[in-house]
């Protein structure tokens, strides 16, 4: 399951994320890429440990415990913090074919988390680079995506994916895994469909019996899936 999350950040907070960004110190992508993933992998991060990394990333989660939408097709469990990533057009910064590891360990916690989920948040308008599209490919075939400043895009942990070289300006953006309370996508799919048709139902001033009745059917099968 793919899903647009619009302005997960407001304006400001994307103007204060990049006038941030711009300031700091930014280390080699490859530092966090397993060795699959750093054959082909030619960006720039900001250090995990970094107290301007931990800054962003704290008003990246908190905008994302404010946003239905998230919730509800993320259905969160853990959420890995946020990273931060730079794609410099002079130098054609781009990131080939990979899939995601299984397992990320949150550094300095011991804590694992399993990555259900993947999100890009963008953080630079897209007229202000070329290149640099998420493409994503799965089941549902393949998807290029390149979302305005303050979007996000999730989409499956298990999918291939990449992103296209960057010929143009700068592309930055927060990047994340979820572990998810319903770890198969088609049941998180059944039920992130369920609660949009309960709210607009609600929303449309449909019978109140009947709207109880099938949001009593979405928290049973939550229930019976979700791992807490």
């Amino acid at each position: 399951m793919m899903v647009h999350v619009p302005q997960v950040l407001s304006a400001d907070q994307v103007a204060r994320c990049r006038a941030v960004m711009e300031q700091a110190a930014w280390v080699d992508g490859r530092v966090t890429a397993g060795p699959q993933s750093a054959k082909v992998k030619h960006n720039l991060q900001l250090a995990e440990t970094a107290p301007v990394a931990r800054e962003l990333s704290s008003v990246v989660v908190a905008a994302l415990e404010r946003h239905p939408l998230f919730l509800s097709a993320a259905l969160p469990k853990l959420i890995y913090p946020p990273m931060f990533n730079r794609y410099d057009g002079a130098a054609e910064m781009t990131f080939g074919t990979h899939v995601d590891g299984a397992v990320r360990l949150v550094p300095g916690t011991g804590m694992k988390i399993r990555t259900d989920v993947a999100a890009t948040l963008f953080l630079a308008d897209p007229d202000t680079y070329d290149g640099g599209e998420l493409v994503v490919e799965d089941s549902y075939g393949t998807q290029s995506i390149k979302l305005p400043a303050g979007d996000m895009v999730l989409y499956p942990a298990t999918s291939r994916h990449r992103v296209t070289p960057v010929t143009r300006g700068v592309r930055l953006a927060s990047f994340f895994w979820v572990q998810s309370m319903v770890r198969d996508d088609a049941r998180r799919a059944l039920l992130f469909e369920m609660d949009a048709a309960i709210e607009r139902l609600r929303s449309g001033g449909a019978d109140a019996d009947a709207v109880l009745r099938l949001t009593g059917v979405y928290h049973n099968l939550l229930r019976q899936w979700a791992e807490t």
